[in-house]
């Protein structure tokens, strides 16, 4: 397995350009998949430098309704004319930072018939499943950072049910794909276990501190190999690399073989 990243925060490459967000393009033995487009049609130009063959995606998957995954998700249906994306039915509900800064999608992408509202559980190809946990508890979860959606025109503290997870097993080896774990990266890792976890763990908020040396203590229980981004922090994840042996960071332009 290859994972390319076409876009996140920071770059390890003169050649591409950065903005908040993330997307990566995975290639496997039978698919490639495009995961989060970040905010704009970056990740695309991106992707033209790298190397990476849009046109040749298989299936697409957002991770979560925040423009800062899905934004460019309008100028992906124009690059590849067949592969379906796969988004919770909750995805284009408004969600909000605050009271006033609105972090959806673009609505108007909403009646796209290339887009598969996943199922709880969804396979998408050959080892490969969206997992949306919302039947699952958090008691491990960080907090909602000041995120709000609308329900019935009422702002209220987010719930993340637009959130889901991909599970990749491939060569012996699980791997999981989690856009920011605002549900809990500690409670996702513990429901998975994957032997590796990539993705935002969204822990930028918090101040080095007591409270990241719980997250690295809780992590360190497992096997898995960690390889963070975008939410984490690169602050906060200097912190934790000096108390887990296992997080690596992944910037854009950076290529992991599995």
């Amino acid at each position: 397995m290859k994972i390319t990243v076409l876009l996140e925060n920071t770059a390890v490459s003169p050649l591409v350009e950065v903005e908040h967000g993330l997307s990566l393009f995975i290639e496997t033995d039978t698919q490639t998949i495009l995961f989060d487009m970040g905010q704009t049609g970056l990740f695309a130009e991106n992707a033209g430098k790298l190397g990476c063959d849009l046109t040749l995606v298989d299936a697409a998957v957002l991770s979560h309704g925040h423009y800062d995954h899905g934004g460019g998700l309008e100028r992906f249906l124009e690059i590849n004319d067949h592969a379906p994306v796969y988004l919770s039915p909750y995805t284009f509900e408004p969600h909000y930072n605050g009271s006033d800064k609105y972090i959806g999608l673009d609505t108007k992408l909403e009646d796209s018939n290339r887009l598969i509202r996943a199922g709880d559980i969804q396979p998408i190809g050959e080892g490969m499943i969206l997992y949306a946990c919302r039947d699952r508890s958090c008691p491990h979860a960080l907090g909602t950072f000041g995120l709000q959606m609308k329900r019935d025109g009422v702002l209220v503290p987010e719930d993340f049910r637009h959130e889901q997870y991909l599970l990749v097993e491939e060569a012996g080896k699980r791997v999981l794909f989690s856009g920011c774990s605002h549900r809990g990266i500690l409670d996702i890792a513990d429901w998975f276990r994957p032997d590796v976890l990539i993705g935002g763990f969204h822990v930028s908020k918090m101040v080095p501190g007591t409270e990241l040396d719980a997250v690295a203590d809780a992590l360190n229980r497992y096997d898995t190999e960690y390889y963070t981004c975008h939410c984490t922090g690169v602050e906060q994840f200097v912190y934790l690399a000096e108390r887990m042996p296992r997080v690596h960071y992944l910037a854009c332009g950076d290529r992991l073989v599995l």
